[in-house]
């Protein structure tokens, strides 16, 4: 990615420090460090003022941060990154700091402060992640090269699914594959067999497939740092007309949820959508979770389609659409796609079929 992904993205940040009338922001996420500046180690600070955009970190990564590090200073030493930042007076007396509240621990928070008592700190909450939400170019590429390994593995995994198999060896190998193709997994993989489905987030286990499973399989790969999200229900054995009707509701409601999304829609309404399917086909009580979230450099960020959600679409927004219906002692289905949010509608990322695959 070149510098300039990341000098855009520091400037639109100061752009949004300058309508909070702040001077500056203390970064202490890794999650927003990496999105600011392209790091990928597991220590560091960036601070970013009016005055200058400085990047903290200790001796392990003197390497790494001048190889990565894109549109800072760097500035490696001993001690606690707040010793670094006072030792090289980079903050002022006076001045007006943003801190990401999200991400701060309490004795974080007295340290700042005992070390810079006359600074005023401001609490700010998901700054970044709002940032993060609308994608540039090089994130939605990507983000696209995370859907295409998952959609190639998902088919390599099809003829593996079969009576004595188990959950645990499709999540393994899975995992091997992803490791292979791209930086690894986006996330434990969930591979769920019979009852086991209806856990929206089981672990796999040793119980190997039966005839008459549904097999939900929620797995993904992960590229340059970002997520892909995909979840198949795929059926071992012959399909029984309520598995064909569950099925079929899931899907329906799915492909709903994609038919609403764009930009300037709510995600409450998108939610809604998928949700009042489900409840008019007589399983509202067997949905319960929200119908999906924003991807990036995390799995779970901004924006969220849930009944809770006050955020509105927008172009370049990358979401989940994943509603289910999980049924006890029986099963479940769960639809997932990666879409990226246009003016009119979205682009389904994902291209494995969404139509009932049936394996003998």
């Amino acid at each position: 990615m070149s510098e300039n992904n990341f000098l855009n993205r520091q400037d639109r940040l100061k752009q949004q420090l300058g309508k909070l009338e702040l001077d500056g922001i203390l970064l202490t996420n890794l999650t927003s460090i990496r999105y600011v500046c392209g790091f990928t180690g597991s220590t560091a600070s960036c601070l970013i003022t009016n005055e200058g955009s400085f990047f903290i970190s200790d001796g392990r990564y003197d390497l790494q941060a001048n190889e990565q590090v894109k549109g800072m200073e760097c500035l490696i030493d001993f001690g606690t990154h707040v010793s670094i930042i006072e030792k090289n007076n980079l903050i002022r007396n006076g001045m007006k700091l943003a801190f990401e509240s999200d991400h701060v621990s309490v004795s974080q928070y007295k340290k700042i402060t005992s070390v810079f008592p006359d600074v005023i700190w401001e609490s700010t909450s998901m700054l970044l992640e709002n940032l993060q939400a609308v994608k540039d170019q090089s994130e939605l590429d990507a983000i696209r090269t995370a859907v295409e390994i998952t959609d190639v593995i998902y088919d390599e995994i099809l003829p593996m699914l079969k009576p004595g198999t188990t959950e645990k060896e499709i999540a393994n190998h899975l995992v091997m594959r992803y490791r292979q193709e791209s930086d690894g997994e986006a996330y434990e993989p969930i591979v769920a067999g019979g009852p086991n489905g209806a856990l929206p987030h089981a672990v796999p286990g040793n119980r190997p497939f039966e005839k008459g499973d549904f097999i939900v399989i929620d797995a993904a790969a992960k590229y340059a740092g970002y997520y892909a999200d995909m979840t198949r229900t795929p059926l071992v054995g012959d399909a029984t007309e309520k598995h064909r009707e569950i099925y079929g509701i899931v899907k329906n409601a799915q492909q709903a949820g994609c038919d609403t999304a764009k930009a300037g829609v709510s995600c409450k309404e998108v939610d809604k959508v998928t949700r009042d399917f489900i409840a008019e086909q007589g399983y509202g009580e067997y949905y319960n979770h929200g119908t999906g979230h924003g991807l990036g450099l995390d799995v779970h960020t901004e924006p969220r389609l849930s009944q809770l959600s006050k955020s509105i679409l927008e172009v370049n927004n990358v979401v989940t659409i994943e509603p289910g219906i999980y049924i006890p002692g029986w099963g479940g289905v769960r639809i997932e796609d990666d879409v990226v949010i246009k003016e009119v509608g979205c682009e389904i990322m994902n291209r494995t079929t969404k139509e009932l695959v049936v394996l003998d």
